[in-house]
C-alpha cells in the first residue's frame, strides 16, 4: 500500500507537468494572482475541486473491485497488464480525454472557463483531476490500482493521494515562476525528442515507464501485498510508540497556538506588501 501511495502522488505530479497539465498553469496562475496566504487560499480551494470529482471516481472503482475481491487473482492479473498497456501508451502519447467519458465534464470545463475568483479555482481543480488527453493513461493507470484494492476507503485515499501530487507542484511552482530562469522553466515543460522518425516527450516516457514498472510490480507481488514496506516494522513501531506523546491536551494547545501564530505573520507580511504597493503607487 506505502508503494501504491507514492506512485499515485508522483502519478499526480507528472500528470500536472504532462503536456497537457501544462496548459493549466497560465489559468491558474491568473485565477491566484498573489502569493502567501492567498495562493495557499486558491490552492486549498483547487484541491477541494480534484476531490469533489477524483475520490467519487476512486469510491467507485473500489466497489467495483471490492465486488470481485473472491477473484483477487484474475483481478491482479487484469490490474496488471492493463496498467502495462497504459503505460506503453502513455510513452508513445496514445491518450484519451477522461472529461469527454464523464456525463457533464465538456459543460464543467466551459464553466471554469468563464467564471472568475474562488469559483474558477475550485472549478478548474473540479475539471483539472479527469481533463487532459495525455494525461488520461495516469488517471486509468491510478483507477485500474484504486479497482484492485479491494477496499472502498483505500481507493478514496488513493485518488485523494493522487489529487494531492497534482495540487504541491502547482503551487511550488506558481509561488517560484517568477523567480527562476527560463532554462528551469524549459526543464518544467520537458522536451520532445525523435527515434526512428517517431516524437517523443520526456515527462510522457517517464510517466509511461513508471506505470508500466508499477505493472510488473504489481504482478510480482500480488497486487503490492508483498512488496517491502517503504519503512521498516521495527521504525514504524518506533515512530507508533513516540506519536503517543501527542495525546496531550498541551500538545494540542501549543500545535494551535504554532499555527495561529504563522497565520498572523503570513498576515502581517501580505499586510506589510500591500502598503508597501499602495506607497509605490
Amino acid at each position: 500500500m506505502d508503494i501504491g501511495l507514492v506512485t499515485a502522488f508522483f502519478g499526480g505530479a507528472l500528470a500536472i507537468l504532462s503536456p497537457c497539465g501544462a496548459l493549466l498553469l497560465p489559468a491558474f496562475f491568473a485565477s491566484t494572482v498573489g502569493s502567501g496566504p492567498r495562493l495557499l487560499l486558491h490552492g486549498g480551494i483547487f484541491y477541494a475541486g480534484l476531490l469533489l470529482v477524483l475520490v467519487p471516481l476512486g469510491v467507485g472503482a473500489g466497489a467495483i473491485g471490492a465486488l470481485f475481491i473472491t477473484h483477487r487473482t484474475a483481478i491482479i492479473g487484469g490490474a496488471s497488464l492493463l496498467l502495462v498497456a497504459l503505460g506503453v501508451m502513455q510513452i508513445f502519447g496514445f491518450g484519451f480525454d477522461a472529461a469527454r467519458l464523464l456525463p457533464g465534464g465538456r459543460a464543467l470545463q466551459d464553466q471554469a472557463d468563464s467564471r472568475v475568483g474562488l469559483l474558477k479555482t475550485f472549478l478548474l481543480g473540479a475539471t483539472s483531476g479527469v481533463a487532459g488527453f495525455c494525461a488520461g493513461p495516469i488517471l486509468g493507470a491510478v483507477l485500474t490500482m484504486a479497482a484492485a484494492q479491494g477496499s472502498v476507503v483505500a481507493a478514496g485515499v488513493l485518488l485523494g493521494i493522487y489529487g494531492a501530487g497534482m495540487v504541491v507542484p502547482l503551487l511550488v511552482i506558481a509561488a517560484l515562476w517568477g523567480r527562476i530562469g527560463e532554462r528551469a522553466r524549459r526543464a518544467l515543460r520537458g522536451r520532445t525528442f525523435t527515434v526512428a522518425g517517431r516524437d517523443f516527450h520526456t515527462t510522457s516516457v517517464i510517466t509511461g515507464v513508471l506505470i508500466a514498472a508499477v505493472g510488473v510490480l504489481f504482478w510480482a507481488t500480488n497486487g503490492l501485498v508483498t512488496v517491502p514496506a517503504l519503512l521498516p516494522t521495527s521504525v514504524s513501531a518506533w515512530l507508533q510508540g513516540r506519536s503517543s506523546v501527542l495525546a496531550n491536551g498541551w500538545v494540542d494547545i501549543a500545535a494551535i497556538v504554532l499555527v495561529a501564530g504563522v497565520v498572523l505573520v503570513l498576515w502581517w507580511r501580505a499586510q506589510g506588501r500591500r502598503v508597501c504597493e499602495e506607497g509605490e503607487a
